[in-house]
């Protein structure tokens, strides 16, 4: 029943959250969510730095990702220590792997990519377990890779999947204009498609297609992937954690693969996008991950990861990421502000 409830939860609360978005996102007031002053001109007008609705939606999607981890790993009967330890090593690779790929591949110093990030973490995720586990604090293998690899996919999917709505606020990763889609994907999409206003976005100064219908291809990711991460997250729970594993890394890789065939903004040279690349790179990679880790774990206990994550230390390491990831992400360097003050003498 527990268990029923938990994906009862996940799903409503993935729902709720993307229907606000893709209400709200795509309007030009929802992308700047505040400007500070930090120097005066000589016209007496304050020059601002940008603080952005991009930078806190992708806070709370990393929040959202940490707060699976710790539930799922503690349930796997993993210390707080270990699993620190290995969010820490991650996100100290993807983060920074996150500007680093998106300027090799697109040749931009102040853009962000998932999808390098997640290659990045792909790629490392294994051997980061096996480096906590010769930490003193880890007990000399007590982290399970299989296991621990499953729940960072599960923790993926969904994260990235709320994170879309971080690029639906700053109009970045969007979908092709219906008017240049095939009749019938056209007719199909036309209900659901997006509409972005301001010129401040991306899909505004990069392609001008503010105004303009394109396909919601951050909405279907959305959905696509916290689905996936709930079927994943029944398989975690029943101890079938090589399937979670190859359940969230092939759906999500391989619809990274599919889904820029219907975008529009820029992924670098070539018809097939070195994103497409790591997509599949990534999904050959995690199956002979599976063969190569795939020895038998415990069946996890629920109620022990959810237990545990209402303590000081997890709900600290949460906030904790959530700032340090708004701080990365949400100080815009694309858009400025100019800024003046005055007095309302009537209210003197």
């Amino acid at each position: 029943m527990e268990q029923t409830i938990f994906i009862v939860v996940l799903g409503a609360l993935s729902a709720g959250y993307l229907y606000w978005g893709m209400r709200v996102l795509p309007k030009e007031k929802w992308q700047i969510a505040a400007a500070v002053p930090v120097r005066k001109g000589a016209d007496g007008r304050w020059q601002g730095v940008n603080l952005t609705w991009y930078g806190i939606l992708t806070a709370n999607a990393y929040a959202a990702a940490v707060f699976l981890a710790l539930v799922l790993l503690a349930a796997a009967s993993v210390s707080l220590p270990a699993t620190c330890a290995l969010i820490g090593l991650l996100l100290a690779c993807c983060v920074p792997a996150s500007r680093l790929v998106a300027q090799i591949v697109e040749k931009k110093a102040n853009t962000f990519t998932v999808g390098g990030a997640v290659f990045v973490g792909t790629l490392v995720s294994p051997w980061a377990v096996e480096l906590v586990n010769r930490l003193p604090f880890a007990g000399g293998g007590a982290v399970p890779v299989l296991p621990a690899l499953a729940v960072f996919g599960i923790a993926y999917a969904f994260g990235e999947g709320l994170g879309r709505l971080a690029c639906v606020s700053f109009g970045c990763c969007y979908g092709k204009p219906l008017s240049s889609c095939h009749p019938r994907l056209a007719r199909l999409a036309a209900p659901v498609a997006v509409v972005f206003t301001g010129k401040t976005k991306k899909i505004a100064y990069a392609s001008g297609l503010d105004g303009v219908k394109v396909l919601p291809v951050q909405a279907v990711t959305y959905l696509l992937y916290t689905a996936t991460g709930i079927v994943a997250s029944v398989l975690f729970l029943k101890g079938a954690y090589g399937a979670a594993f190859l359940t969230s890394l092939g759906v999500t890789q391989g619809w990274r693969v599919c889904s820029e065939f219907l975008r529009d903004d820029y992924r670098g040279a070539g018809r097939f996008s070195a994103y497409q690349a790591m997509g599949v790179l990534a999904i050959v990679y995690g199956v002979w991950v599976v063969n190569h880790f795939g020895a038998a774990a415990p069946i996890p206990d629920l109620s022990r990861g959810l237990a545990g994550i209402w303590r000081p230390a997890p709900l600290l390491v949460m906030q904790g990421v959530w700032l340090i990831i708004f701080l990365y992400t949400g100080v815009s360097r694309v858009t400025a502000a100019i800024m003046s003050f005055h007095v309302n003498a009537e209210k003197v």
